[in-house]
């Protein structure tokens, strides 16, 4: 069912991710293919400024979840966006090609609880957040073969991941590698999340301050974040490439 009034602040939120997105992908341009010197980047640092973007991306998501004409064509959608990228990243072969990314975990997440919400599922009470947000931090170093948190973590069975079969499912088996990973296990736990927000904010039970909140560009961005997604690291090596050809230029030599 459609909310009253949209809630611009989420479309804020969605484009200063994607602003985010664009920036660091700039800066993994420029250290893995210009050889920047940036050691942070790999550090602690740059995980951060990573999850701060593609937690967002589906916290927001999940919270479409709820005001969503069609669920199954949403899925559908994404994962169709997902095979593209895969088959795409695979010819080009730039980098790493992308098996599982985000897009995948969106499309598979929308599935999941849109099979689940048909079999009589409820995600109206906000226990649930909790219960599902506790969940997906026991669950973040699942597909590195353990489950819980520093020492309360338990080694999962190894044979989960003598498989190549189980990686979408987050058990990447020897030898798998992708340029941008999002299985199931953790993540559609945190879309899960963003489901139960969706139920729980709606423009009717929102502070007005979160109502009124706007910022056109930053909506602009917002409202687009999946072509932007698919289309800009192309655009970014397009002008990294532009500005290296203008600089190697004899009259800037």
């Amino acid at each position: 069912m459609a909310e009253r009034q949209r809630i611009h602040a989420f479309d804020i939120a969605r484009g200063a991710a994607v602003v985010s997105m664009i920036a660091f992908h700039t800066m993994y341009d420029l250290v893995s293919y210009e050889g920047l010197s940036a050691p942070w980047f790999w550090g602690i640092p740059g995980d951060v400024w990573r999850a701060s973007i593609s937690w967002t991306f589906l916290l927001l998501a999940g919270r479409m979840f709820s005001i969503s004409r069609s669920n199954w064509r949403r899925a559908g959608r994404y994962l169709l966006v997902a095979a593209l990228i895969f088959i795409v990243t695979t010819i080009v072969a730039v980098d790493v090609p992308v098996s599982f990314g985000i897009i995948y975990c969106m499309g598979a997440s929308t599935l999941i609880y849109a099979c689940a919400q048909r079999l009589g599922a409820r995600f109206s009470h906000p226990a649930i957040a909790v219960v599902l947000g506790a969940l997906f931090l026991c669950s973040l170093e699942v597909p590195h073969g353990r489950f819980g948190i520093g020492a309360l973590s338990v080694e999962l069975p190894r044979a989960l991941y003598a498989t190549p079969w189980l990686s979408w499912l987050g058990f990447p088996g020897g030898g798998f590698a992708s340029g941008d990973y999002y299985p199931i296990l953790p993540y559609a736990l945190l879309y899960g999340v963003g489901v139960v927000w969706g139920y729980c904010v709606s423009s009717e039970n929102a502070p007005q301050w979160f109502l009124d909140a706007r910022s056109r560009p930053l909506e602009f961005l917002g409202r687009h974040s999946l072509p932007i997604y698919v289309f800009h690291q192309v655009a970014i090596l397009a002008v990294l490439w532009l500005v290296g050809a203008v600089i190697s230029h004899p009259l800037f030599v």
